[in-house]
């Protein structure tokens, strides 16, 4: 128990992780950003890879929401009160305003604690010394790749119009914009609509002159103070108005109508921003870490290029087209290989079917006289009728029905079954699994005699007509010769209880009267009064004393080689009994306990179970390993149960079953010959059970019976 202790403890510890804490700060919150929802979802999904359990802590600004000053000081000095008295184990820092908010921060605990950033927009800020600890991925906006793009695929542009909203989210985007397009304001025309209300901008884009196109930056609240999820309700509105191609600038922005461009995409950054994260946890300085660039990615919605034109085969190398509507083929494809290779294989089928047919008719001849000449008793019969149409030499032989007197009728015209339901069983059998395995039958032969036979069948096909081929082996002799041997080994069974008895009784009435006639004699000798020192006294109390024990011992031999309480009191009490001595014994716990036991219980059944529970005791309290067994007998129906318990090392019951002993064959044996059954349960460090259930009265003890004279 100690050593199963340990090694529960020892497993329980290694499934149990260390902790680290992880915090998440993002500019936005998953509710108001689609973009830092699948930021957060990257971070703890690649924060899964480390060896420890990650306490994830979440918190965001909500610049959109609360963009003032005031709810920026209340924001911080809630995040410190939080998380002041907390040791965090790394912070990644989701947008460039939470890293700017962690950089200008001189608390202690945010200056020691490992900095991983992400999704920035710009530098990293100067407050952000070498004091502090920190790496990360720097995010890599390119609207100037997105117009080149463009501008190739609709080379007749002129006009582009740069969307933007008011909130203080927006100005960094739009700003990123304005940079990247200075170059190229002497070629084009560049209208910023960045200060209008949402309607007045619709309005404008609904009515763009020709040769437009329109690059989205970023809304988050418009010139009206309305507040605004840009990716998930900015872009749809924007996309859906405008009669201009909408390009964007991030992969979440790829919806509701916008046609793509040289996207970056945050949860890829994420992700590499979770890789560092899980060095760091695992002992890397973030130092040492190197600080890397987003890649961007060329990407498409096939429905956008479509409206506006653009041919697919324009795109640059490499960009993935999202939304793809399938052609025929590509949707059809399946379905026209699978109806081809249906075609094919129908067509293989019905070769296959002449060629089988052909081969089967040449073997048709070397069949039948095989069939003839079989040791076996075949016979045909049909499964529509259940007539016969076909027999064999050794069927006419076993059953003494000719093949004329047979061809054409039915197993039950002819009797053969000796057991009508039992065919029908036979029938229903072959019919749901296509063959029945070996089966033993009785079946009448013509001139009445009951032989016993091995029966198996199979369904086959004979000139289109299901059928069913039926082999019987003859195995009569066989069955008498098995039940011969049973009668031999029950004959010796009982002689061997017979001479038990024998033995028993000259022990308990020759050998123990003799032994206590002796210690009568010695009491005699010590009453007698005749001279004797205490030396003399005392050696013949001992000898007394072990002639005692002798006596109890030689009783309890008797006990076990013949229990006359078992014959003059009964199954239960001897039982009762029996645990009793030999827990007295062997020093061990034996609970017996007797319910619904019968009064009267033939003589063989209470011998059977009496042996099986001397046998089941002496092997557990010698193998087991345990001081503690549980017997059970009790009446169920008309049978009777015993169980013997205990909860030690177990062991292999196939293996125990094949060995030389003949504990378990015997108690097995003892049972079978009175048409009882015995399972023993067993399985190492788990313990055993032994129990045998026999019926009151078995069948072979009624036939003895019935033989018996009057």
């Amino acid at each position: 128990m100690l050593l199963a202790s340990l090694l529960f403890h020892a497993i329980s510890s290694a499934q149990i992780k260390e902790v680290r804490r992880v915090l998440v700060l993002n500019d936005l919150g998953i509710v108001s950003s689609p973009g830092f929802a699948e930021i957060d979802q990257a971070l703890y999904a690649g924060l899964q890879e480390s060896p420890y359990q990650i306490e994830f802590y979440e918190e965001s600004l909500q610049l959109s929401l609360f963009p003032d000053a005031a709810s920026d000081r209340r924001i911080r000095e809630e995040f410190i009160r939080k998380y002041s008295g907390r040791k965090l184990d790394v912070i990644i820092a989701a947008g460039s305003d939470s890293l700017k908010f962690i950089a200008e921060s001189n608390e202690k605990f945010l200056r020691d604690t490992p900095i991983i950033f992400c999704a920035i927009l710009g530098e990293i800020p100067d407050r952000l010394g070498p004091d502090m600890h920190f790496t990360g991925v720097l995010g890599r906006l390119q609207p100037e790749e997105t117009l080149n793009v463009a501008l190739r695929l609709l080379p007749s542009t002129k006009h582009v119009v740069v969307t933007g909203g008011m909130g203080k989210f927006d100005d960094r985007w739009e700003a990123i914009a304005k940079q990247s397009f200075h170059n190229y304001e002497s070629k084009l025309d560049f209208m910023y609509l960045t200060d209008l209300t949402m309607p007045t901008l619709l309005e404008r884009l609904r009515n763009l002159p020709n040769n437009t196109i329109v690059y989205h930056t970023a809304i988050s609240q418009d010139a009206a103070g309305e507040r605004f999820i840009d990716s998930a309700q900015a872009v749809p509105l924007v996309a859906s108005a405008s009669n201009a191609p909408v390009f964007v600038m991030d992969d979440v922005d790829l919806r509701g109508g916008a046609v793509g461009g040289d996207l970056v995409n945050w949860a890829d950054d994420a992700r590499v921003a979770a890789g560092m994260a899980v060095r760091v946890l695992n002992g890397e300085r973030p130092q040492d870490i190197p600080i890397v660039t987003s890649n961007n990615h060329y990407m498409f919605d096939w429905r956008a290029i479509k409206r506006w034109g653009i041919k697919e085969s324009n795109l640059p190398p490499g960009s993935t087209v999202l939304r793809r509507q399938l052609g025929f083929w590509e949707l059809y494809a399946r379905y026209v290989l699978l109806g081809i290779f249906a075609l094919l294989a129908q067509a293989a089928a019905i070769v296959g079917l002449l060629w089988q047919r052909a081969r089967r008719r040449k073997t048709e001849e070397k069949f039948s006289k095989a069939f003839r000449q079989s040791p076996l008793a075949f016979a045909i019969t049909t499964t529509k009728d259940h007539r016969y149409v076909e027999v064999n030499d050794t069927f006419e032989r076993h059953s003494g029905w000719r093949r004329d007197e047979v061809i054409g009728r039915t197993p039950l015209d002819i009797g053969i079954w000796v057991d009508p339901n039992q065919r029908f069983a036979f029938i229903e059998q072959l019919v749901a699994k296509g063959r029945v395995q070996e089966l033993e039958i009785k079946f009448r032969t013509k001139d009445g005699q009951i032989r016993t036979g091995l029966g198996s069948a199979e369904l086959i096909e004979i000139d289109g007509e299901p059928c069913a081929l039926s082999v019987i082996a003859d195995v009569t002799e066989r069955k008498m010769a098995e039940e011969a041997l049973a009668s031999m080994s029950r004959r010796l069974i009982e002689a061997q209880e017979q001479e038990r008895t024998r033995i028993a009784r000259e022990l308990h009435d020759d050998i123990n009267q003799r032994i206590a006639m002796l210690s009568i004699d010695v009491e005699r000798l010590e009453e007698s009064g005749s001279p004797s020192g205490p030396e003399r006294q005392s050696r013949v109390k001992g000898l007394q004393k072990r002639l005692m024990e002798l006596g109890s011992e030689v009783q309890a031999i008797s006990h076990r080689l013949h229990s006359s309480k078992l014959e003059y009191l009964g199954l239960a009490v001897a039982s009762k009994s029996f645990c009793r001595e030999v827990a007295e014994r062997h020093k061990v716990t034996i609970d017996f306990a007797a319910t619904d036991v019968p009064p009267e219980i033939p003589r063989e059944v209470s011998l059977c179970l009496f042996r099986v529970l001397q046998e089941s005791l002496n092997n557990a309290i010698k193998y087991s390993g345990v001081q503690h067994f549980e017997a059970h007998l009790r009446g169920i129906s008309d049978e009777i149960e015993l169980a013997v318990r205990d909860n030690g090392v177990g062991f292999d019951v196939e293996a125990a079953m094949s060995s030389q002993g003949l504990g378990l064959i015997s108690m097995r044996e003892r049972a079978c010959l009175v048409g009882g059954t015995m399972l023993v349960t067993s399985k190492p460090m788990g313990g055993t059970e032994v129990s045998v259930r026999v019926p009151l009265v078995s069948p072979k003890a009624t036939r003895d019976m019935a033989s018996r004279p009057a």
